[in-house]
């Protein structure tokens, strides 16, 4: 990679923006970083503009996010001709799967998180990165309005503007509360590598609370009372790494602790894990019987004091749990500037932004969101019913044969995969088998039906339809593919590659994505793991537990925190954890 001059620094940089009037350099000894501050077009005493520059000939794309979904879009993003520009408040991308193991130092913090200026500087383009959060998108100006996170020492100039002609929102998610009494102020959560580290000294400072020699047996008790809030993976592995923490590391030091710890679990549904095969259900929740771990199903949160937390049961009864500490993992909701850009676009009332099937956002044509902070608005075959029949019918016949039928199902299950879903649970070959049910009787490559025939053959199908999970495996896949759909832009608008326009003519430009599942972990503790992959594969035990290992190596972002993840397990193996307080 081409190593610059700081004199060639100063002059690209001018020579990309000739209208700077000042240039504001800040250098950073640990990161040995270079931060360009502009102070041009100032459109209020404390905002300054980064327009995009009329004679230059790339495409601005702003980033918003270093996340999985961001991260994935900059990693596969290799088109030149673009002028790349990310705005987040972290400047490092998280490995967050790992995140519960940070909570009790089998796993230290810097081995799972990779700084972004890292991955950027590897690719052979113009790429920038902003230190600031977006608290405003103006999408009929295109520009976003931010803020820096730094707000000391920068003469009150902590707001600028960004101006854009792709914008790429990729903020994820914040915890969701629902807006119960007293979670915010009273509970950690478990979103970011500050919350980890958050829990990780909260927990070591429960067990040093509980050995100061002026406390009752019952208080004690309450101080190394932990309640995890929600069954999910994040608090069923939190649970177990907890457990497996106090029972292999903390009774060696504190021998007296292991009677007066207490793990609870509150799931408001009927079992933990609920996204599992039910075998996995069942034995991880019969491995925390066995283990002490208190689980308890149909249990609603009400309320959290900050030293009880109050349940409903089915049965209507309120009852209340002392606690130490309590970790909330409930669910993701929305971040204030996604809400609010929801209403400029017109998407009232939704938990996220909606998308189509190409990962732009409704109402906008050239604004894109995928990760946490949106979700697909797969369209339904039976709006498009008459589009797609006439479409099929092209001798205008007003019936539709087995062969028209054949030449439009590529295009059909591709536009509407819930089709090609419905084909395969039915186990039917192609769609002339679902159309003979409507025509029993009749041969099938004689088959001729009418609209309304159509209609009712094809009207169980978008049963067949699924939001999908907000997973990092979505937000990963879904950040390549909108790369390579820039990667290839101006290609596929000379040759459109996607299915037929029904509603229309021609083809889309890009094929639509499609999330491909890859299974799903769910860390038990003890050395064992529970693995659902396709295909109804289910394995629990500690064959899953070195498959979980190797597949979480693989996965980082870099040889940097792979080898600083397999240390940390390594260490851990013959040191144990690390049960000092930093």
């Amino acid at each position: 990679m081409k190593t610059f001059t700081l004199y060639e620094r100063f002059s690209r940089a001018f020579h990309d923006y000739p209208n700077l009037s000042k240039l504001v350099v800040l250098f950073t000894v640990s990161g040995g970083g270079l931060v360009a501050y502009s102070d041009a077009n100032p459109i209020s005493g404390s905002q300054s503009i980064f327009p995009v520059e009329a004679e230059n000939k790339k495409k601005r794309v702003v980033v918003l996010g270093t996340g999985w979904a961001g991260t994935s879009f900059l990693k596969n993003l290799k088109n030149p001709e673009y002028d790349v520009q990310v705005v987040s408040p972290r400047n490092y991308f998280a490995f967050t799967p790992l995140l519960p193991s940070v909570t009790c130092g089998t796993v230290e913090a810097r081995s799972i998180v990779e700084p972004i200026r890292n991955i950027i500087r590897k690719k052979n383009m113009d790429i920038r990165y902003w230190e600031a959060e977006c608290f405003k998108i103006d999408s009929q100006n295109k520009r976003i309005y931010c803020r820096s996170n730094k707000p000391s020492n920068l003469n009150g100039k902590q707001e600028f503007v960004v101006e854009y002609d792709y914008l790429v929102v990729a903020m994820g998610a914040r915890s969701n509360t629902f807006n119960i009494p007293g979670v915010e102020e009273n509970c950690k959560f478990l979103k970011e590598v500050e919350d980890a580290q958050e829990i990780r000294r909260s927990v070591i400072d429960c067990f040093e609370k509980a050995s100061l020699p002026n406390l009752s047996e019952e208080e004690r008790k309450r101080i190394l009372h932990f309640v995890i809030v929600g069954g999910g993976p994040t608090g069923v592995e939190f649970a177990a790494e907890l457990h497996d923490f106090v029972n292999e590391d903390m009774v060696k030091l504190n021998p007296g602790v292991k009677e007066l710890v207490k793990i609870t679990l509150l799931e408001a549904t009927d079992h933990i894990l609920g996204m599992f095969d039910k075998r996995i259900t069942e034995f991880a929740e019969k491995k925390f019987k066995r283990e002490g771990i208190d689980v308890r199903t149909g249990a609603m949160v009400v309320k959290v004091s900050d030293k009880e937390i109050s349940t409903k049961e089915r049965s209507g009864e309120v009852s209340s749990i002392p606690y130490g500490m309590a970790v909330w993992s409930t669910g993701i909701g929305t971040r204030p500037v996604i809400r609010d850009f929801m209403q400029q676009v017109g998407q009232i009332n939704r938990r996220a932004l909606a998308t189509d099937e190409w990962l732009r956002v409704d109402g906008t044509d050239n604004i894109y969101a995928l990760g946490d902070c949106a979700t697909i608005n797969q369209r339904k075959v039976m709006e498009d019913i008459s589009a797609i029949f006439n479409k099929a019918d092209k001798d205008n016949s007003g019936t539709l044969s087995a062969k028209e039928a054949r030449e439009v199902i590529m295009d059909i299950c591709e536009r509407y995969p819930q089709v090609d879903l419905y084909l395969k649970n039915k186990q039917l070959r192609d769609i002339v088998d679902l159309l003979k049910e409507s025509k029993k009787g009749v041969e099938k490559e004689s088959i001729e039906l009418n609209i309304e025939e159509f209609k009712s053959a094809l009207s169980q199908v978008d049963s067949q339809m699924k939001n999908l999970p907000a997973t990092a495996q979505v937000a990963a896949q879904q950040g390549a593919y909108l790369a390579d759909c820039f990667n290839r832009m101006e290609d596929c608008e000379k040759d459109p590659e996607g299915p037929l326009r029904f509603r229309g003519s021609g083809r889309h430009r890009f094929r639509p994505f499609r999330y491909k599942h890859f299974g799903q972990f769910a860390p038990l503790g003890g050395e064992q793991t529970a693995a659902q992959l396709p295909g109804d594969w289910v394995s629990i035990g500690h064959s899953s537990q070195w498959l979980w290992y190797s597949v979480y190596a693989s996965k980082q972002v870099s040889w940097r925190t792979r080898m600083l993840v397999i240390s940390d397990w390594t260490r851990r193996f013959i040191f144990g954890r690390d049960s000092s307080r930093i």
